[in-house]
């Protein structure tokens, strides 16, 4: 067997054009010095790691960084499903990001450069094909999301949500990276695959408590990302100390993010009746817990989080069908991971459109205010409160935000495919549950006008939230689109 790693240069292209999109950023600002053009950069960057992202998918999976028939980098369907879809949130940020910027109190050079950064993790994350690249991936795109939050000069709630975060990924990352030397040290590998081609061939490595206890550290520290019950109390307090961009890209591709990372693990790495009940479990709390405190929830953007967690409980349901061997056949498999991955992009869509309104509604460099100064707001501004009441109901799962819909279908149908029609039920009750706090949010927008000042919307953010609502509106209308590609 070569000890020589073939590299393929076209297949990481995606990872070659995010990363030159940051080094790029950092020497337009440090060369041209205007803000204008800084920010132009970033975004014909993160437009080019679009194009380059799903042009490179297309020609067919593509390895490289080879030993054997073991690969470090695996660019396929999925991974530029997943490259694509974190350079397009990117691009969205970027323009919710306009007020903010010129505000004056986050420099835009250092602004956009960790965006880049954070895209360049969230592109390599899709194709990472061992442990080590995964998490050194996932970390990539975490890192700049710290000093993100707290970037905003003279803002105390910033640097408090900042430090949060930072010691909470810290522990997590500690214990993702205890469960990974574990795994090593058992199996004598890091590929995913070859991880989990070790673990399926000997039992005997799967009864000892070591294997059992590095699956339950590896599953824990992602756990952490996508911010699932119990590890999820840094989220709310983060997202609402963030500025309203940033919390935007937290909800949304640092999520995603987390989750291709999980199922990474799971579907290639893991053995599903270890990690089945542990996801099956995760998953009831995360939905039902986010769902019952989101009903308290008084503030706008600690509402979004909570239903954000919440979320992450619909997500992560396909995967807790693994709890049973039913689920464990070949077709329910591919249909959960299938489900989880679709799920996960309707989500972050309209995720993005809700907090893209919220941009538009809020002045600029404001917090999210309270449920309070959202009254009435679509008798104020037609087109925006008609966009975020969309993307409220599409996260609820009603029509006509078909996007919501279909995800929740997806989900049922492969849980029911599995035979965990326990776990559907508790989906469906919680969807029903989540409709008292989304509905009333909609409900409110149409109501009296409370008197709050009129803010008029920038153009980039009205941009970003009509950009967002439309690929909503659209993969509503196709979702099998997606359903495909993520079944890949």
């Amino acid at each position: 067997m070569s000890l020589v790693q073939s590299v393929d240069n076209v297949a990481m292209l995606p990872a070659y054009l995010a990363a030159g999109t940051a080094v790029l950023v950092l020497l337009f600002d440090l060369l041209v010095a205007r803000p204008a053009v800084t920010v132009a950069v970033a975004a014909l960057g993160v437009a080019g790691t679009v194009a380059g992202a799903a042009l490179v998918g297309a020609a067919g999976e593509r390895r490289t960084f080879c030993v054997g028939a073991d690969c470090s980098w695996v660019w396929g369907g999925r991974a530029a499903l997943v490259g694509a879809v974190i350079a397009l949130l990117t691009l969205g940020v970027l323009a919710l990001s306009g007020p903010l910027l010129r505000a004056g109190r986050t420099p835009v050079g250092e602004y956009c450069f960790l965006l880049a950064c954070a895209m360049t993790g969230g592109v390599v994350l899709g194709a990472a094909g061992d442990l080590i690249t995964l998490i050194v991936a996932l970390e990539t795109l975490t890192l700049p999301l710290y000093v993100l939050v707290g970037l905003r000069r003279g803002s105390l709630a910033g640097a408090e949500a900042a430090v949060t975060f930072f010691v909470v990924s810290v522990v997590a990352t500690t214990v993702t990276l205890l469960g990974a030397a574990l795994l090593y040290a058992v199996t004598g590998t890091l590929h995913l695959d070859r991880l989990g081609a070790t673990l399926a061939a000997r039992d005997d490595l799967t009864d000892l408590p070591l294997t059992t206890v590095a699956v339950a550290l590896v599953v824990a520290g992602l756990a952490f990302k996508v911010a699932a019950v119990p590890f999820h109390a840094w989220a709310p307090a983060t997202y609402d100390g963030a500025p309203l961009p940033v919390a935007a890209y937290l909800s949304t591709a640092s999520k995603l993010g987390g989750v291709v990372a999980l199922l990474a693990v799971v579907q290639r790495a893991l053995p599903g009746d270890l990690t089945g009940p542990v996801l099956a479990a995760l998953a009831v709390l995360t939905m039902t817990v986010g769902n019952l405190v989101a009903l308290r929830q008084r503030r706008t953007v600690r509402l979004l989080a909570w239903s954000s967690v919440a979320q992450a409980g619909y997500i992560l349901a396909p995967l807790g069908a693994l709890a049973l061997a039913a689920g464990r056949t070949g077709d329910a498999r591919a249909a959960a991971y299938a489900a989880a991955v679709a799920y996960a992009i309707f989500f972050v869509l309209l995720e993005l459109a809700a907090f893209a309104a919220v941009v538009a509604l809020r002045p600029a460099d404001g917090d999210g205010g309270t449920l309070a100064d959202l009254r009435g707001a679509a008798r104020r501004h037609p087109w925006v409160g008609g966009a975020f009441a969309l993307a409220l109901i599409g996260l609820a799962g009603l029509p006509p935000g078909l996007a919501g819909l279909f995800a929740k279908v997806t989900v049922v149908r492969a849980l029911l495919a599995g035979h965990a029609g326990w776990l559907a039920l508790v989906v469906a009750l919680n969807a029903v549950i989540g409709l008292a706090y989304y509905l009333r949010v909609t409900a409110s927008l149409y109501a009296t006008p409370a008197g709050v000042a009129t803010v008029r919307p920038a153009r980039t953010v009205v941009l970003a939230l009509g950009a967002a609502t439309v690929a909503a509106v659209v993969i509503g209308f196709a979702p099998q689109l997606v359903l495909d590609v993520a079944a890949r």
